[in-house]
C-alpha cells in the first residue's frame, strides 16, 4: 500500500467531525500509527510540568524508565522477603532438631529462649504447662482458653496488660503469638512476644508455627519433669 493510499484509508476511518476522544480511541486501536508516520511524531510536543515540552518519544521513554525503576524496587523487595523467609525456615528446622535432644521440660524452655530471643530476635518466650509443680493455675488457664482460643489453637495479636504479666515476667511485649498445646489443649500454652505491635497479626502465615506446635505435642508428654 502506497503512503497516499494509506493516508486515504486513515481519513476514511476517521469521523467527519473529530474530537479529542475520537483521536484517543483511534490511537488506542492503532498503536503502530506513529511508527508508520514518523513525520507526525517529529511535529508533536507534549507539555510536561517539570521539563516544559518534550517529544512523545521522550515522554514514553521516561514513563518506561519509571516503570522499570518500580519493577526493580518490587523485585528487590521480593528477593529480600524470600531471603528472610529462608532464614526463618532454617531457624525453625534447627529448633526442631534441638528440641528432639531435650530430656527435661526445663531444657525445652531453655532451648526455646535461646532460639527465639537470640536467633529470631524477639522479645520474650515462655512455655506454660497445665500440669506439674509450675503449672499455670486453673483459673488462668480457663481465662486464656475462653478468651483467646475459642475457635482456633492459635492466637496472633495484642493482649491485655494483665495477660502479659501472667505470661511474660520480663520483656517489652506489644504483640504475641499464642499456641495451645496438646491434642485437646491439655498440655499448656507456648507464648512468644514481640516488641513490635504489628509483628504478630491475625493474617500471618502459620505453617512453621503449626509444625512447631505439632512437634511439641508429641515431645512434651515424654519429657521427665513435665
Amino acid at each position: 500500500m502506497s503512503e497516499t493510499a494509506g493516508q486515504q484509508k486513515i481519513l476514511q476511518e476517521l469521523p467527519a467531525e473529530i474530537c479529542a476522544q475520537d483521536v484517543r480511541e483511534y490511537l488506542n486501536q492503532h498503536p503502530d500509527f506513529f511508527s508508520q508516520h514518523p513525520d507526525v511524531v517529529e511535529k508533536l510536543v507534549i507539555p510536561h510540568d517539570k521539563k516544559g515540552s518534550v517529544s512523545l518519544v521522550e515522554l514514553q521513554g521516561e514513563q518506561l524508565r519509571k516503570k522499570n525503576r518500580l519493577l526493580t524496587h518490587k523485585l528487590s523487595q521480593l528477593i529480600t522477603i524470600a531471603k528472610q523467609n529462608e532464614e526463618i525456615y532454617r531457624v525453625y528446622a534447627d529448633l526442631n532438631i534441638q528440641l528432639l535432644a531435650c530430656r527435661f521440660f526445663s531444657e525445652v524452655q531453655n532451648t526455646l529462649e535461646e532460639v527465639v530471643l537470640d536467633k529470631l530476635k524477639l522479645s520474650a518466650v515462655t512455655l506454660k504447662s497445665f500440669s506439674g509443680a509450675n503449672a499455670l493455675p486453673e483459673i488462668q488457664r480457663k481465662l486464656f482458653i475462653e478468651k483467646r482460643f475459642k475457635k482456633e489453637t492459635f492466637f496472633f495479636g495484642r493482649i491485655s496488660q494483665h495477660e502479659k504479666q501472667l505470661l511474660f515476667p520480663v520483656g517489652a511485649v506489644e504483640s504475641v503469638a499464642l499456641m495451645l498445646l496438646g491434642e485437646k489443649g491439655e498440655l499448656g500454652i507456648l507464648a512468644i512476644g514481640s516488641g513490635d505491635a504489628g509483628h504478630f497479626n491475625p493474617e500471618m502465615d502459620t505453617l512453621l508455627i503449626t509444625q512447631l506446635q505439632q512437634f511439641l505435642n508429641v515431645l512434651l508428654p515424654n519429657l521427665a519433669g513435665y
